[in-house]
């Protein structure tokens, strides 16, 4: 089974994302320059309990691989460097933290996507403009209500949950759902869940009472 080096963070990483990261802890400084010398991959897993600063966490067990795109040393030692989630994956087991974070992993490929996932797709982006226009207009930050979604019904599912205004607990559980039809269909329900709050708060603001009777 193969073994990748593994960096546990905060935030979550989806397919087709970009993460910048600017490294000085030693063991990731040496998984850098492993991956340089190697695919330049490493898996990228959301720290569910603890500190992505010197071990001790609880690890999920679904992350992404993040391609390096880009990486520059300073003279300090320290990396910055630029990468991208390609696919997802699976860990079967982690190993020692030796020299960094590794662990067993197989890929998690997406299913054929249905003839209908182009819809969903369509049905997705109008609530998700709705929600970033409404936090916009509430001074929220938000992406812009404009944005676009790609041409690949698959990839434009994990780019509208980055997109999306929701925290790394949610974008977790949407990188977990199965396929892609799954998961717009959940982004959906999120996503007119938060439309719904914003509208109570559009209402409170402008000094209305949204509560019946």
């Amino acid at each position: 089974m193969p073994v990748m080096a593994m960096f546990p963070l905060g935030t979550v990483l989806l397919p087709g994302a970009y993460l910048p990261l600017h490294l000085f802890e030693p063991r990731y400084l040496e998984l850098v320059a492993a991956c340089l010398d190697g695919d330049q991959e490493f898996g990228v897993v959301l720290i569910e309990r603890g500190s992505e600063v010197g071990g001790g966490d609880t690890r999920m067990r679904v992350g992404t691989v993040a391609r390096i795109i880009e990486a520059t040393r300073f003279d300090d030692g320290r990396w910055a460097i630029a990468t991208v989630g390609t696919r997802r994956i699976r860990v079967e087991q982690w190993l020692a933290d030796d020299p960094y974070p590794r662990a067993e992993v197989v890929d998690w490929p997406e299913p054929d996507p249905p003839a209908d996932l182009a819809d969903r797709v369509v049905a997705v982006r109008a609530v998700l403009r709705r929600v970033l226009a409404t936090r916009t207009e509430l001074g929220d930050h938000a992406a812009p209500a404009t944005v676009e979604l790609a041409g690949d019904p698959v990839l434009a599912s994990y780019q509208a949950a980055v997109v999306a205004p929701f925290g790394p607990a949610d974008q977790q559980a949407l990188l977990e759902v199965p396929d892609a039809a799954q998961r717009l269909d959940r982004l959906a329900d999120l996503l007119h869940e938060e439309e719904g709050y914003l509208s109570q708060r559009l209402a409170f603001e402008a000094g209305d009472d949204p509560s019946p009777g």
